[in-house]
């Protein structure tokens, strides 16, 4: 995807590099990354400066997602804890991959121009989304009880990177990886048994980090 190498896109994110790649290189389990995508995200909670950064590594077979977590150590908020979490997905079992983009002054736009912003949406345990708001008639003076409306979206991971706080580049090597991804999860060769043939997936607890994150939407899981 990238001529860039893994450890260099994790040093220039400057978080724990050396941590990190130790984490996703026994993730991969000595297998070569086809494709990468790191995305480094910074949280303020009050006071606090929350860091976490997600790894995805494509193989031949697998989606590889390893996930830190930055938090102070408790009794001591002056040091830090990591917490990891990884998970291989079997690019057979992945069901959706979704990209969003957001276009500045689409009415002018023309081929080539950058895209502001990019959401990777990927899906494979079946796992739902669900967004609810109060919903309304449209007359603003109107006070009655519409009840609630909502979407459900089917993701187990999503990751929004954005031209403004992580850079042009950025977004491109997320459009490629998310081409690479689509093309591997096409030509794996589990795609082609029918849903009879395919052996029954086990059922796996959600990571850790996964799905708590405000770039994740806001919404419980059913």
């Amino acid at each position: 995807m990238s001529h860039t190498p893994l450890s260099a896109d994790l040093e220039r994110t400057g978080f724990y590099p050396r941590l990190v790649a130790d984490v996703v290189d026994d993730a991969l389990d000595g297998a070569a990354p086809l494709a990468h995508l790191v995305h480094l995200e910074t949280h303020f909670e009050r006071a606090e400066v929350r860091r976490h950064i997600t790894v995805l590594a494509l193989t031949d077979e697998l989606l590889v997602i390893t996930h830190v977590d930055e938090a102070p150590l408790d009794g001591d908020p002056q040091r830090a804890t990591a917490q990891v979490s990884t998970e291989s997905v079997p690019l057979a079992q992945i069901a959706t991959v979704v990209l969003s983009y957001v276009f500045t002054e689409p009415a002018s736009y023309s081929p080539g121009d950058p895209v502001r912003e990019v959401t990777l949406s990927i899906a494979w345990s079946g796992g739902q989304r669900i967004d609810v708001l109060p919903a309304s008639c449209g007359d603003p003076n109107c006070e009655a009880d519409h009840g609630y409306t909502g979407t459900i979206a089917q993701e187990d991971i999503v990751l929004r990177i954005s031209s403004d706080a992580d850079g042009p580049e950025a977004v491109t090597r997320a459009k490629l990886f998310a081409r690479r991804l689509r093309e591997a999860n096409a030509a794996s060769p589990l795609r082609t048994q029918t849903v009879s043939e395919r052996p029954a997936s086990p059922t796996r607890p959600r990571l850790a980090g996964f799905g708590g994150r405000p770039a994740r939407g806001h919404g419980s899981r059913e």
